[in-house]
């Protein structure tokens, strides 16, 4: 879907990005990664064509991405805004026609979403009256509704309860399943181990790793096994080199010992995160 070459930003003596080159492929859900200042927002911008990269270009569908192809994007950015003085209803047509759609079909899916959503009532309020959580509610619905081949997401669970969160979370990965490539950006490392199939992580302007999730986790761990056992009616625990397992096995069973179970220990995103950005400090 989106092919990153060489992409490099500069302002001034601040250099925001240096070489980055990533492929995000089609259909799948994949987590931009990095601490705060890294470039994953200079990068979005780029892609969004708000920004111009000082080198390198960005590629949609095999092509230089053009004004026409952004208009195929939904982009909620962290930094949330909405007309305030607006209507609810009239601010969400005006965004969803912004991005092409007819009023009627704007407005029938809409009304659809904003029942799903449970702000069914507040088409005819301010957005001042807004909640912050509905207002999140509303900006994601405006972000989707065109039904984008690319959807940008810049941090969409902050904020959000977790009854909230996990309804986000749901229809994230049913637009997936749509078939809608899905860009996530957030520092909530539980949402990229749930949601997403490759990830990237940049710090200090530079590309540190990327790949999938599971084979990334896989790449950091450090090659051990748990085992649970039973011994002397106490339910121990013991953690041992992959290499050495069977030998451990072995020396249980001889002993008569129950084993209970045997697991492969992975380390988690988060851990990950932390020893990678530490590591390039």
């Amino acid at each position: 879907m989106i092919e990153i070459q060489h992409v490099s930003k500069s302002f001034g003596e601040k250099v925001a990005l240096d070489d980055i080159s990533l492929e995000i492929p089609q259909g799948k859900i994949f987590g931009l990664l990095g601490p705060n200042g890294a470039g994953k927002s200079t990068l979005i911008r780029i892609i969004n064509r708000i920004t111009i990269a000082s080198a390198g270009r960005v590629l949609f569908q095999g092509h230089p991405i053009t004004d026409e192809d952004v208009a195929r994007i939904g982009y909620l950015p962290e930094e949330r805004g909405l007309y305030r003085k607006m209507k609810v209803g009239e601010q969400a047509l005006y965004l969803a026609q912004l991005k092409g759609m007819s009023a009627r079909d704007a407005q029938r899916e809409l009304k659809e979403w904003f029942v799903k959503f449970g702000i069914q009532d507040w088409w005819y309020k301010k957005v001042e009256e807004l909640s912050k959580g509905m207002a999140q509610k509303l900006q994601f619905i405006t972000t989707v509704v065109h039904k984008p081949a690319l959807m940008i997401l810049d941090e969409p669970f902050s904020g959000f309860d977790p009854v909230n969160a996990e309804l986000i979370r749901t229809e994230i990965l049913r637009l997936k399943e749509e078939g809608a490539t899905i860009i996530l950006s957030t520092h909530n490392m539980e949402s990229v181990e749930e949601l997403c199939d490759e990830i990237a992580l940049i710090n200090k302007a530079h590309l540190v790793v990327t790949g999938g999730t599971d084979d990334i986790r896989r790449r950091f761990g450090e090659d051990n096994v748990e085992l649970e056992y039973t011994e002397g009616g106490i339910r121990r625990t013991d953690v041992v080199p992959a290499a050495s397992v069977n030998e451990r096995l072995s020396e249980l069973i001889a002993k008569g010992v129950r084993i209970n179970s045997f697991r492969e220990l992975v380390p988690r995103m988060n851990d990950i995160f932390i020893k990678l950005v530490t590591e390039e400090a």
